[in-house]
């Protein structure tokens, strides 16, 4: 179903802690309603990356955007993802496993930190939705509803309890016990409760709390509440027009 009023792709932002489902699920999301899917985490890796092979000062905010200023990012919005990046003199790289490399997770944070940087990117991503030529995208990653997309038609806060994000996160690191992972869980808590909210919806956000619902039901959810969005969408546009029912 397409933005009956702009015809635009609707943008559904999606956030929430580790271990709340979000990124899996919001990719299954996508795939039912024939949405994109963008990871903005995947960009930052990609540039920690590409400043790394170039011998560029992550530290530095005017280096990192220098590389921002000849830089070719190209992302798959839809099946598996595929990540490429283009720096001149050098030839297209596919880094879709380098950047989930640890020694890159390490350094993400080096780049992400720097306003001018995360505003660029911030723009390279809505560029990219707007140039998508699909009916909606699901974009994920942190901070997503309140920094990257506050003005999204679609914003989701994804979370669920330590105890149930510990559970689901076991499962995924293979020699760490469910005390160990409820411990790092916390710890993590902490730190993000001292610049974000990952349990209180922001104005306009919708809170979808996971820890009693299976995969499949966290996903209804979210399709729920674009479905609900679409709808209002569709009677605000024929309110504009006139139309009676």
């Amino acid at each position: 179903m397409e933005n009956a009023v702009t015809d635009a792709p609707i943008l559904v932002a999606i956030d929430g802690p580790a271990g709340s489902g979000k990124s899996s699920v919001s990719r299954a999301a996508a795939e039912r309603l024939e949405f994109g899917i963008l990871d903005t985490g995947a960009a930052y890796r990609a540039l920690a990356w590409t400043a790394l092979e170039t011998g560029v000062d992550l530290d530095s905010a005017e280096a990192v955007a220098d590389v921002l200023g000849s830089w070719r990012y190209e992302t798959t919005l839809r099946g598996p993802q595929q990540v490429t990046v283009q720096v001149p003199d050098r030839s297209r790289s596919d880094v879709t496993t380098a950047i989930r490399e640890p020694g890159i997770s390490a350094q993400v944070s080096r780049v992400s930190k720097h306003s001018r940087v995360r505003d660029e990117l911030n723009a390279m991503f809505r560029r990219i939705v707007a140039e998508s030529g699909l009916p909606g995208v699901v974009i994920e990653g942190r901070d997503i509803t309140t920094v990257v997309a506050p003005d999204a038609p679609v914003r989701i806060l994804m979370t669920a309890s330590p105890d149930v994000r510990a559970q689901r996160r076991a499962g995924e690191l293979p020699g760490m016990t469910h005390e160990q992972v409820l411990a790092d869980i916390e710890a993590r808590d902490a730190k993000d409760a001292l610049v974000v909210d990952f349990f209180t919806a922001a104005p306009g956000v919708t809170l979808i709390d996971t820890s009693d619902l299976d995969f499949d039901g966290s996903v209804d959810a979210v399709i729920d509440v674009v479905r609900g969005a679409q709808n209002e969408l569709a009677d605000s546009t024929s309110a504009a027009n006139g139309d009676t029912p």
